[in-house]
């Protein structure tokens, strides 16, 4: 179980939005062009593609900023572009994704641009278009400029330093001084293996091959290698070195010692962009106030998914929502949600494609009938919200005397039910209203009800769901339960 599921939930449903992360580093375009290849060219030997599609994606310094705004978070950008084609395809994706892009400074330089040619979900050529020349010193000063105007109005920085000229040794002093004095967090993905350049950082976050170049030890004598790298860890001032080390997880190295995070057990399919993501969501943790094992864990989650996908693509609130709270897995009190909570997880339930089912009641005093009811709701969709009626309803429904439970008992045990994902406390009488918002795939009600007698059944199958009526248990029910207990007195 992931620490702290309840405040990444809350971050994840509406927190994030209200922090913004600012990220200095190398703009790249990645360009992907996709076919089929069944020949070989007669004018040479090489595989012919034949075109199907193309499409484009950030990347780079510009794939962590899109990697935060999946997570829905502000997110800044600062770097470089050309006066270019690309640059207008780059800056179509980022204004897309509503990222803010007034720290990026415009050179006579190209945009930088990659493009892969596949094949049958096989790379066959990459090709690059960057200069070997590197931003003149007229305009890295523009360019530092405009971040240390930036640091004090954010919450983190990223420094994604991919070794193309951007992330400076003096661009690198003045943020990180600047974010020491406000306060925030500086995290750094490394293409360099001159560590001292980030001296001071929160956190530097290498992967096996970053660190042995780092350090002059080989990837396969791993413990030698993680001892180095606490080593530099000391020597720099880094609060933090995050490993990131493919299969093998992540390993935290810190003053306390070394925290592990195993690896996501998931297909791997492409790694391109990993590690933005795994740097955008330690940042955007980071400045939510998160622990920063908890970052850890969330990033690793974030990894996982992500390397499951074909390019550089970043990560979505709704998939690490849907991975968070599987039926089996989530806590029950982070299933007990308010309206807007609950309209959040519901809008990531559907984007993660989940079918959403139904049910209310008082659910006073829990019994069999209850837990038999819940187990056949769920095996209508994948996802069942409950409706609880509230204290005040439950007593104008069934008297003065009832609820014998009061609602955030009766709320918090019947989210602990594997069968249940949600719960929500509703104040009227009937829950056509907490129907209406939720809009379910399907509608459950159990006992001597029809269709047209269901509370909300026109709204649900207007809106394209279904109705479904279920056996209650016999003999089982809370008004037998409070009379046996009365007699019993």
């Amino acid at each position: 179980m992931l620490p702290e599921t309840n405040a990444v939930l809350g971050l994840l449903e509406g927190g994030f939005g209200q922090l913004k992360v600012l990220v200095v580093g190398d703009l790249m375009l990645d360009r992907y062009i996709l076919g089929e290849v069944d020949r070989i060219s007669p004018e040479a030997p090489v595989p012919v593609l034949r075109h199907a599609q193309h499409y484009e994606r950030a990347g780079g310094a510009a794939n962590v900023a899109m990697n935060l705004a999946g997570l829905g978070c502000q997110a800044l950008l600062a770097g470089f572009w050309g006066e270019d084609s690309d640059k207008g395809e780059l800056a179509e994706l980022l204004e897309t994704a509503k990222i803010d892009t007034v720290g990026v400074v415009t050179t006579p330089l190209p945009t930088i641009s990659k493009t892969r040619i596949v094949g049958r979900q096989q790379q066959l050529l990459r090709l690059d278009i960057e200069s070997k020349e590197k931003p003149s010193a007229e305009v890295q000063q523009q360019l530092q400029e405009r971040v240390a105007l930036l640091v004090s109005k954010v919450h983190a920085v990223v420094l994604s330093d991919y070794a193309k000229g951007a992330v400076t040794a003096g661009l690198c002093a003045v943020v990180i001084e600047a974010a020491r004095a406000a306060g925030i967090p500086v995290l750094v993905d490394p293409k360099t293996p001159d560590f001292g350049k980030y001296a001071g950082a929160t956190m530097v976050c290498p992967n096996l091959n970053e660190l042995s170049a780092a350090t002059g030890v080989g990837t396969h004598e791993l413990a030698a290698l993680l001892e180095a790298g606490e080593a530099r860890r000391i020597e720099h001032e880094l609060k933090y070195l995050t490993v990131t080390m493919s299969e093998k997880g992540i390993r935290l190295l810190s003053e306390k010692g070394a925290y592990h995070s195993p690896a996501r057990a998931r297909e791997v399919f492409d790694v391109s962009g990993a590690g933005d993501t795994v740097i955008a969501t330690l940042a955007a943790a980071m400045a939510g106030g998160l622990q920063v094992e908890t970052a850890v864990e969330l990033a690793n989650l974030a990894a996982g998914i992500v390397v499951g996908k074909m390019g550089t693509v970043p990560i979505a609130q709704h998939e690490l929502v849907a991975a968070l709270t599987p039926s089996s897995g989530i806590r029950g009190g982070d299933k007990v949600l308010d309206g807007p909570r609950l309209a959040k997880r519901i809008q990531e339930w559907r984007a993660a494609g989940e079918t959403i089912v139904f049910t209310n009641g008082c659910f006073d005093l829990l019994h069999v009938g209850h837990v038999t009811l819940l187990e056949d709701c769920h095996r209508f969709g994948t996802k069942l919200v409950l409706g609880l009626n509230s204290d005040a309803s439950v007593c104008r429904l069934k008297g003065p005397t009832r609820p014998v439970v009061g609602e955030n008992e009766r709320a918090r045990v019947m989210a602990a039910l594997a069968a249940v994902d949600a719960v929500v406390v509703f104040e009227e009488d009937t829950p056509i209203e907490l129907i209406r918002a939720v809009k379910p795939d399907v509608l459950v009600k159990g006992g001597d009800y029809s269709v047209e007698t269901v509370v909300g059944h026109e709204d649900v199958i207007a809106a394209g769901g279904r109705v479904e009526i279920v056996a209650t248990v016999e003999g089982f029910s809370t008004s037998n339960l409070v009379k046996k207990m009365v007699g019993s007195d």
